[in-house]
Protein backbone atom coordinates (compact mmCIF):
# COMPACT_ATOMS: atom_id res chain seq x y z
CA UNK A 1 0.00 0.00 0.00
CA UNK A 2 1.26 3.62 -0.98
CA UNK A 3 0.88 6.00 1.61
CA UNK A 4 0.56 9.56 0.93
CA UNK A 5 1.17 12.19 3.92
CA UNK A 6 2.01 15.15 1.52
CA UNK A 7 -0.81 17.67 3.10
CA UNK A 8 -0.55 19.37 -0.13
CA UNK A 9 -1.33 16.96 -2.45
CA UNK A 10 -4.37 15.38 0.54
CA UNK A 11 -5.71 19.10 0.26
CA UNK A 12 -5.55 18.89 -3.71
CA UNK A 13 -7.14 15.43 -3.80
CA UNK A 14 -9.82 16.97 -1.46
CA UNK A 15 -10.85 19.96 -3.35
CA UNK A 16 -11.09 17.76 -6.32
CA UNK A 17 -13.47 15.35 -4.45
CA UNK A 18 -15.75 18.36 -3.60
CA UNK A 19 -18.42 18.28 -6.37
CA UNK A 20 -22.19 19.70 -6.34
CA UNK A 21 -24.59 19.46 -8.71
CA UNK A 22 -27.95 21.50 -7.74
CA UNK A 23 -30.77 21.75 -10.46
CA UNK A 24 -32.10 25.18 -11.45
CA UNK A 25 -35.65 25.73 -11.69
CA UNK A 26 -37.05 25.27 -15.10
CA UNK A 27 -33.20 25.08 -16.09
CA UNK A 28 -30.27 23.38 -16.32
CA UNK A 29 -27.86 21.25 -13.74
CA UNK A 30 -25.17 23.34 -12.46
CA UNK A 31 -22.23 21.12 -11.74
CA UNK A 32 -19.50 22.69 -9.36
CA UNK A 33 -16.39 20.89 -8.91
CA UNK A 34 -13.91 18.82 -10.95
CA UNK A 35 -15.67 16.37 -12.73
CA UNK A 36 -14.87 14.40 -16.11
CA UNK A 37 -17.71 14.25 -18.34
CA UNK A 38 -18.31 11.61 -21.28
CA UNK A 39 -19.97 11.11 -24.26
CA UNK A 40 -22.46 7.69 -25.01
CA UNK A 41 -18.81 6.39 -26.17
CA UNK A 42 -16.66 7.00 -23.63
CA UNK A 43 -15.17 9.69 -25.16
CA UNK A 44 -14.14 12.37 -22.51
CA UNK A 45 -15.52 15.65 -23.39
CA UNK A 46 -12.90 19.26 -23.00
CA UNK A 47 -14.07 20.22 -19.79
CA UNK A 48 -11.99 23.38 -18.28
CA UNK A 49 -14.55 24.77 -16.22
CA UNK A 50 -14.81 24.36 -12.42
CA UNK A 51 -18.36 25.39 -12.80
CA UNK A 52 -20.78 23.77 -15.94
CA UNK A 53 -24.31 23.90 -16.57
CA UNK A 54 -25.80 20.72 -18.43
CA UNK A 55 -28.86 20.39 -20.11
CA UNK A 56 -32.68 19.55 -18.73
CA UNK A 57 -34.71 20.31 -21.35
CA UNK A 58 -32.90 18.21 -24.11
CA UNK A 59 -33.50 20.70 -26.92
CA UNK A 60 -29.56 22.33 -25.96
CA UNK A 61 -27.73 22.57 -29.93
CA UNK A 62 -24.36 21.86 -27.59
CA UNK A 63 -25.61 19.17 -25.71
CA UNK A 64 -25.13 17.83 -23.02
CA UNK A 65 -23.94 21.53 -22.13
CA UNK A 66 -27.48 23.86 -21.93
CA UNK A 67 -27.17 26.67 -24.63
CA UNK A 68 -30.38 28.37 -22.64
CA UNK A 69 -32.88 26.79 -25.16
CA UNK A 70 -35.03 26.36 -21.89
CA UNK A 71 -35.58 29.98 -21.22
CA UNK A 72 -36.28 30.63 -25.49
CA UNK A 73 -38.92 27.69 -25.57
CA UNK A 74 -40.40 28.20 -21.75
CA UNK A 75 -39.59 25.18 -20.98
CA UNK A 76 -41.00 23.69 -17.43
CA UNK A 77 -39.86 21.25 -14.96
CA UNK A 78 -42.18 18.59 -14.20
CA UNK A 79 -42.56 18.11 -10.15
CA UNK A 80 -39.28 18.27 -8.25
CA UNK A 81 -35.72 18.21 -10.55
CA UNK A 82 -34.85 15.08 -11.89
Amino acid sequence: MVRDDNPSRKEEMDREAKVSVQPMKNGPYIIRGNVRITDSEGNELDVQKDVIALCRCGNSSNKPFCDGTHARIGWQESGSAT
